[in-house]
Order: structure tokens, then sequence, then C-alpha cells
């Protein structure tokens, strides 16, 4: 600084209180200049002029030297410098100072020499929340803090400075103040993303990846404070090797580095692994800190072990006749039980020819339980051989192969029990006519027995006969009859009779088989046809004479029921005082031919069916003839019976819709 008059009571003014500036022009750094202090302010006064300069804070490799060169450098540049009238340099502080508070981290400079000029700072961190952080001086420009910073609560803080005059106004500026928190190794790394489960292959090779892990440090990323390496702390179990695995230091990759011989999950003592590893900041030196995590690692299985039965031949004793499980065969596999290449699948190859047998797992034992799902006969087969063999759910890997242990002989013996006689056919049937003589043959059953080599004889009784129609000989099994066979029967079903036999063996203790009898009985014209109503009204006065319809029916089947033909017998007396009249096969009607005084009269009407030989009934139809007044029909002078109804006449024309024949 040169005022050409040598300078008088010249005074230097640093915007960064770590510097200060010499009499002879040097810039010297109070303390180590941290990369965040890339540029100040000096400002030089005398007692016949004043000026401010912008010193650029570089690298040690870039051009640099005195006060003095910088400006020459500058302006040989050619570098135009605007006069400022507040110079506001970015101010770094580190975070997590101790007291004591307030401490003056920078100044602010104003070339302005207006008297009662004051500096006011305004931004967050001084009238906005956070309130209260920073300060200024407003006569001398020095910006102070008032408590320790956190960086990773707030990283930088842009402030805003101004001069205002002593009314308050502002004369200069609002100028931007940046504040940078400097970083400080106060947090540690962090695992956050557990629990961390690895998984790898038996036998995988060497080099496998297993899985990654990742820290998180809330440190400044920029520098060591946050720069991570990691390393196994500890490995449990440590067999087959102390160190199964290994973790890259920059990535946090855990990879195995055993041979494939050694992650073989059934020699070891356990298929889980702990590892402890350890995350370090500052690059992993001794001065960093650290955090850990536990990473879980399970070996998985693979098929390479073969089920084995564990012996070669099986035994099993039935009984014929039997269904059900008879033995249970046992293999062992060294694979992992939850998986498929443990669980086991069976296959009878041999001796099944008729699918009398069936074997399946039992998915808690993994035992094949091999079942009898046909009865065997003991008369047939009374031994049976099987080849079974078997295999896993998953296929074998490819150089494993299944062997003569994978294959078993089950030796079956059948016991003979006494089995009760077998009727042929059964059911029987047989059709009869209703009716059929007392002591009738039916039929003779055939019932045979199934132990043929046990030489037994048969006898046969009556198991069931709900309407106690028949009997058996208990010799030679033959049925007759010890009463009618009635098709009526409420016994009977659709025409059919049901009844049950028993032929029992003479075996210690002896057998029982059961027989089923259907006879299917015929028709025969056995009864008569009834007749309906048998009890009709009529007004004495009545002008409608049609008196009744009348309907015929029949127990019996076609062709022994209608066509029915109905007739008046002979009527007493001079006159004829009615006449019926067929209206299809199953209806006639009564008709009156004049109107008869009040009284009871009787109807001889018969009704005869199309039987061969035809039957007859010969019935009464009774006739109430009746006073009717205001709708009110009186039937009280005829019998002893008050009746009282709507006056309705009984002809019914329109519920019969069958034609006259």
């Amino acid at each position: 600084f040169d005022d050409c008059k040598g300078n008088n009571k010249l005074n230097f003014e640093v915007s960064n209180p770590d510097f200060k500036v010499e009499r002879d022009g040097s810039l010297v750094a109070l303390k180590n200049v941290s990369e965040a202090v890339r540029a100040l302010f000096v400002h030089a006064r005398s007692e016949h002029a004043e000026d401010m300069a912008e010193i650029l804070v570089v690298e040690a490799n870039e051009k640099h030297g005195a006060l003095k060169e910088i400006f020459k450098i500058e302006g040989n540049l050619g570098i135009p410098r605007q006069k400022r009238a507040i110079l506001a340099t970015p101010i770094s502080i580190p975070e997590n100072q101790r007291p004591p508070f307030p401490r003056s981290v920078g100044k602010v400079i104003s070339s302005e020499g207006t008297e009662g000029a004051k500096f006011r700072l305004s931004g967050k961190g001084v009238d906005q929340d956070p309130k209260g952080i920073f300060r200024i001086n407003e006569i001398s420009g020095d910006v102070s803090v008032t408590r320790a910073l956190d960086r990773e609560a707030i990283a930088n803080y842009e402030l805003e400075v101004e001069v205002t005059d002593i009314s308050g106004k502002t004369i200069d500026g609002p100028v931007r103040l940046d504040i940078f928190v400097i970083d400080q190794n106060d947090n540690r790394p962090m695992f956050k993303e557990g629990p961390y489960v690895g998984h790898v292959m038996e036998g995988s090779p060497t080099g496998t990846t297993v899985m990654r892990m990742t820290a998180f440090d809330a440190d400044d990323s920029s520098t060591d404070n946050a720069l991570l390496r990691y390393n196994i702390l500890k490995q449990t179990p440590t067999k087959p090797s102390p160190n199964m695995f290994y973790i890259d230091p920059e990535k946090g990759d855990i990879v195995t580095v055993v041979s494939p011989v050694l992650l073989d999950r059934e020699t070891m003592e356990t298929p889980k692994y702990e590892l402890v590893i350890e995350a370090k900041d500052m690059g992993g030196l001794d001065v960093g800190l650290t955090g850990t995590a536990t990473a879980t690692i399970l070996i998985d299985d693979k098929n390479d072990h073969p089920p084995e039965f564990t012996k070669k031949e099986f035994q099993a004793t039935v009984k014929e006749g039997v269904t059900g499980v008879i033995v249970n065969l046992t293999v062992g596999d060294r694979d992992d039980p939850t998986t498929g290449a443990w669980r086991a699948v069976y296959t009878i190859i041999n001796g099944n020819p008729g699918q009398s047998f069936e074997i399946h797992t039992n998915p808690q034992t993994n035992e094949g339980m091999l079942s009898v799902v046909k009865p065997l006969d003991y008369e047939i087969s009374a031994f049976h051989t099987l080849l079974i063999k078997v295999e896993n759910e998953d296929p074998l890997i490819p150089d494993i192969a299944y062997g003569p242990s994978s294959t078993a002989t089950v030796q079956i013996t059948v016991e003979d029990v006494n089995e009760g006689p077998v009727f042929h056919p059964n059911p029987m049937t047989v059709t009869k006519q209703e009716n059929i003589p007392v002591g009738s043959v039916v039929l003779t059953v055939n019932a045979t027995d199934p132990d043929t080599l046990q030489h037994q004889t048969i006898r046969y009784s009556v198991y069931k006969d709900p309407a106690g129609w028949l009997e058996i000989n208990p010799t030679n099994g033959t049925i007759g009859t010890t009463a009618i066979l009635d098709r009526e029967s409420p016994y009977v079903q659709n025409n059919i009779y049901t009844a049950l036999f028993l032929a029992i063996d003479s075996g210690n203790p002896p057998a029982t088989g059961t027989g089923t009898l259907h006879i299917t009985l015929e028709d025969v014209n056995d009864n008569i046809p009834s007749l309906y109503p048998t009890l009709a009204k009529v007004c004495d006065d009545a002008k409608d004479l049609r008196v009744v319809v009348l309907g015929a029916s029949d127990k019996d089947l076609h062709p022994n029921t209608d066509p029915f033909k109905f007739e008046l017998s002979k009527q007493s007396g001079p006159e004829k005082l009615w006449r019926i009249t067929k209206l299809n096969n199953t209806h006639a009607q009564v008709i009156l031919l004049q109107n008869l005084k009040k009284a009871n009269y009787n109807i001889p009407i018969s009704v005869t069916d199309s039987g061969k030989p035809p039957l007859t009934n010969n019935t009464e139809l009774k006739l109430q003839v009746c006073s009717c007044k205001k709708s009110k029909m009186d039937c009280s002078a005829t019998d002893a019976l008050h009746i009282s109804m709507t006056l309705i006449l009984l002809s019914l024309f329109s519920i019969f819709c069958k034609s006259f024949p």
C-alpha cells in the first residue's frame, strides 16, 4: 500500500481473525489454513488514503508470493478490482468448540466512513430459527458465535450484513455472508440395515460373494471423518477354519476364502456362522471411531447325498382281507431336513401287478409307509415280494447318483383268516306272482366258503324278513313262502320285496356271510275298485240336477284297473228318479231326473274294473235333498245333522280333463 506521502499512521485490518498483516505488508496465517478459507479482505488506511484488497488463498502448487507480488500479478493480468463498501468474506468455524462463548470468528469491513454507521446482521441463526447463534459488533464489524455448532444439524449458514445510519436506515448492502461449519469426527459409523443375513451354497468356489455390509457415518462425506474401512473382528464357530470369510475393507463385500471341500455343510458343526463386522472411519486409522454389527451366514444345502435304506430287506405280516399300513421303511439322508434334498419319494418298482399296495412318505419322519389298499387273499397267494426305490424330491447334483442302497426288498406274509361264506350272485333277484300258494319255492340260494383249504360246511338262516313271508332250508338253501305274498303290502316298495339271509360256516369261531334277495311281485287282480265320494247333497228346488261326479280307484296295476264300468242297480218304484253317465275312464256323473222332496235317498251303484276276471264293487251313494233359502242349505229335516253352508252345486266338470272313451 502506498499513499504517495510516506504511509504515515498506516494500519491494516483483516476480515479473518486467523490472519494478520505486518508493517512491511507480509500476510501471516496465525493458524493452519483450512480448505474452507478461500478468500479474505485487507483494509489499509493511512492519514491521506485508504484502499481494500481481496486475497485469494490458493493451493501450495499454485502461484503465490508476497502481498505486493499478488497485487502486481493482478494488475499485470488486467483484472479490474471493483471497490466494495462492505467486504464479507466467508467464515469457517469448527463444530463442537468448547467454551468460553461468545467467540470471535470473523470480521466484516466497510470502506465507507460515514459517521454513526452501524453493522446489522440477519438471517437463519441470527433473527431466524435457530435464533441467536451469531451476532455482530455494530461498530467494529466483528462476528462472533454464541455456542457450539453441530455440522450434522446445519452445515452452513447464509447470512446478510448491511450498514445502516444512526436512524437504522440501510445505507449499504445487504451483502451475503457465508458461514461454513468445519466437520469434526464426532459420529461413529452405524449399521442401519440389519439384521444382516447372507446365504452361500455349500461347495461354492473360493471367492464367492456372500453379502455386502454397509455402514453410515453422519460426518462430512468429503473428509476422512466419514471414510470407512471394514474388518472382521470375530468368527463363530472357528471350525473348520478360523478364517472362513474375508471382507473387502472398502466395499464391505463378504466372500468365501476356504476351498469348496471345507465348505461342506454335512461336516460342519453347524451350518450357521456369525461374523462380528467392524466399520472404522478416518480410513481405518487407529484414531478412527468404530461401529460393529453381526452378519449371519447360512450354508445352504445342495442335494449331494442320496437317501439310503437302513437295511436291504424289510419284513411285514398282514391278515388277508385287511387294509392299511403294514410296515414303515426307514432311510437315512445327510442333507438338510428342511429341504427337498432330504425329503424322500418312494416308488414300488416290482411285485405289485394288481395294485394292491401303495407307499407314501411320512412328512415328519421321512419314512415310507407301505399300505395294503386292496384286501389280499391267502388262498390266492400267501407271499408277496416288493422291490422299492427311494429318491429325493430335488434332483441330485450332476456328479452324484443313486446307488444300490437306494433300493430295498419287502417280504410280505399273508395270514389266513376264517372268511365268511359268499353268496352267488349277491344280490339275488327273482320274479313271482303275488298270492302264490303258501309253501311255494321262491328260489335256492348258493353260497361258497372262500377258505377252500379248510373244507367247512355251510348252514343258512333268515336274517331279515320284514313281512314274515319266507323261510329257508338250513342245509340246501331253498327259500319257500310261509304266507301269501301281497304286492299291495306296505312292506313292498316299487313292486319289490327285500329280505336278507345268512350263510354261516363251521369254523371256530364261525364266520358269516349275508345275502340279499329281491322278489319282484307281479300284480294279480285281487282288489275291487272303490268309489268316492259316498255322500252328496242337493237343494229340493235345484235347477241344475247334476248331483255329483263320482270317481273310482283300484290298488291293482294296469290292466287290472281302469277303464271302470259304472252302473245303477235296479231302481224301486214306478218312476226312475236318477241316472248315471260315464265321463271318462275313471269318473261318472249322477243326474236327478226330477226335483225330489226333502229326504235322504240311497242310490245303489256298481263299479267294475277291467281285470281278467273283472271284479265288481256294489255300493250305495247317500243323497240328501235339503231345503235352500237365502243361499243357506238346511238338511236338518233329513237327518240329525245341522248344516249351514253356502249353496254350491256339486257338479265338478271343470276339474276333470279326461274325455269320454
